[in-house]
Parts: structure tokens; sequence; C-alpha cells
């Protein structure tokens, strides 16, 4: 919300609130993790219909939501774009396609293009998780080194030749062809997802004391740290794009995915909440901001002196009502008339992300 809305006076944070879109690589790193920690060791081969069942009761309710609260947006693309592209994107927004096409990815909704990516990445997981994982958490470990490297590869290769010409280093405000493909569509992220999947197979292999793996999140914190205060501003966009911190992210993952005095903290209850609630703060933070700037809402309850703070607070209410009252209760509802798909339940100190 942050990233896309910048308070003022933030200065200190500009480091993290500046590379935020980072955080949706940790998100589809962590989706990855949690699916495999959850489904890799079940006695029971996963079903595919009822694990997509699953997946699709937990994800559409809100996202259509996100898009019918925000139907108005659609006078703007229509001014916005071509016809053709109105209509293409009118067709594939409601069918999770969008990302598909670096031209429409964020249309209606713009930060909704991350759900074309799950679509594909959860169709394809019953299939990831039954691949000849290596035994050995050495040789899972250099696998895993392995996929990050091969994904940053077509980002590497966009610095070297530049393909949309570009004569300005990029930034987040840059934009291309090419550049739009790596940042939105779905198999940018692939590699990601994958590394996830087997991270969760090792964190089952992993027989590591309360000790070590508060120490693995320790020295992931104090390294994201050290990270943020001398070297992000240095880093290629393109690259922190692509996954850059994966690795960074992973060993947090881990360290936080059992009791600890530092995954306890994760586990605070306020966290915990927001954790639950942060798919529909995610989806509806973007266009209903948008909505309250573009009717001067915060003016017209006289509470301008207040924005952007209310404006944040409205919209975490939001998020909350939706969690409570549209995403729980339709995912219960769609689930109803078979024996559900368990819900995966998340490693000690992460937030439900999945």
């Amino acid at each position: 919300m942050f990233f896309h809305f910048t308070p003022p006076h933030m200065q200190f944070l500009s480091p993290v609130i500046d590379t935020a879109y980072v955080f949706v690589i940790f998100f589809f790193l962590l989706s990855g993790y949690v699916l495999a920690y959850n489904y890799a060791g079940r006695p029971t081969p996963l079903v595919k219909r009822e694990f997509w069942r699953a997946r699709f009761a937990r994800l559409y309710p809100v996202y259509l939501l996100s898009l019918a609260i925000s139907f108005n947006m659609l006078q703007a693309e229509w001014h916005a774009r071509s016809h053709s592209d109105f209509f293409t994107g009118l067709v594939l927004t409601p069918l999770l396609l969008q990302g598909w096409s670096p031209a429409l990815a964020t249309f209606w909704n713009t930060v909704a293009w991350t759900l074309s990516a799950e679509a594909l990445l959860y169709a394809a997981f019953p299939w990831l998780i039954r691949l000849p994982w290596p035994k050995s958490p050495a040789s899972m470990i250099a696998l895993l080194v392995a996929i990050w490297a091969i994904g940053l590869v077509p980002h590497s290769l966009y610095i070297l030749l530049n393909p949309d010409h570009l004569a300005a280093p990029v930034n987040r405000y840059s934009s291309g062809y090419w550049l739009r493909a790596f940042k939105y569509t779905p198999l940018a992220y692939a590699c990601t997802f994958l590394v996830g999947v087997g991270l969760g197979r090792l964190q089952i292999a992993l027989t590591l004391s309360t000790r070590r793996r508060a120490l693995v999140a320790a020295a992931s914190l104090l390294a994201l740290a050290a990270f943020y205060a001398g070297a992000v501003s240095h880093m290629p966009f393109i690259l922190m794009h692509g996954g850059l911190m994966t690795p960074l992210f992973a060993a947090l993952i881990v360290g936080l995915s059992g009791p600890n005095p530092i995954a306890s903290v994760f586990s605070w209850r306020p966290l915990v909440l927001l954790g639950q609630a942060s798919y529909c703060l995610f989806l509806l933070h973007f266009n209903f901001i948008n909505m309250l700037r573009l009717y001067r809402v915060p003016q017209r309850l006289h509470l301008a002196a207040l924005d952007p703070w209310i404006s944040y607070a409205a919209t975490v209410l939001l998020a909350f009502a939706a969690f409570y009252l549209v995403e729980e209760p339709a995912r219960k509802a769609l689930l109803r008339r078979r024996a559900p798909t368990p819900e995966p339940s998340v490693p000690t100190g992460l937030a439900r992300a999945s």
C-alpha cells in the first residue's frame, strides 16, 4: 500500500518502500513453500481437482469483489485504451488471463496481474510436487541455488541487450514492452515459485534445533537490513524485480518456520490477523484509495487533515471486512458440498499467504 501511495515524511523508510515490489517475489516464494510444506508429506496423493477447487475458493471471490467495487475504473480504461484493447481486457481480466498480455496486465485492477501468475503456478503445482526432488539437504540447496540463478538469466540478458531501447537506467517508472513482460507475465515468476516448492520439501527434511533456527532468522534479518542500508540503491531494478533477493527471503522463511524467539514476534496476534487479511488488502487497496481520491471523500468528510492516514485506515478496515464477510464465507460455501481439501497451514512465525 505504501509503495503505491507513499505517505509524507517517510524518507528513512524510502529504501524499503521504493523497492516494495520485491515482496511480490517473497509472496510467490512463500506461496510455493507453504503448499509444498503441507502437501509433500501427506500419505495420500494430492487430488488435482480438489486442490484446484480449494485454490479457486480461496482466490476468486475476493478477486471478483475487487473488480465489482472498482467497476467505475472501467471508464478510465475506456478513455485510456483503444477499443480493441478495452474489450480484450474486459474479457481476459475476469478469466485471470490479463497477465499474459504485457499491455493489458494492469487492466481494471492494477495489482491483480499477480493472479494470472498464481493461476498458472497453482495449475502446475500438482505436477511440481511430484518431481524427483533430491533427498539430501545439501543437494536440494544446490538445486535451489541453480534454479534461482537460471531465473535471473532472462533479466540479465535484458540488461545486456536493452530490447526496449531505453536511454535512461531502468527504474520503477520505466516502461517498455519487454520490461512489462518481465514485470507482469506469469512465466517470469515460475523459478521463484519452484524455489519455494523445493524450499518446502527442504524444510521437511531439515532437522534444525531451536537455537540454530533462531540464528538463521537473525542472520537473514541482519543481512536484509545491511542490504537495504548499503546495497539496494546500487542494484539493477530488473534484477531486483526478477528475484535477486530470493536467497535472503528463503533463509528468513526457514528461520521463521519453527518455534524460536524471533518467530514468536511474528506470531503476535495482530500481525497474524493482518496476515490473514493481507490478500484482501493487496487486491483492494489500489482502486479503493484511488476512488477515495477521485471522489474527494476525505475532503467531503472534513477529514483532509488526517489524510493519507485516514485513507490507509479505511482501506485496512475494508480488507478485514472483505476477509470476514466475503473471503471466508465464500470459501466455505464453495467447499461445502464435498469434503474440502484442508486449507494449508503455515509454519510458526509465518502469516497465511498461499
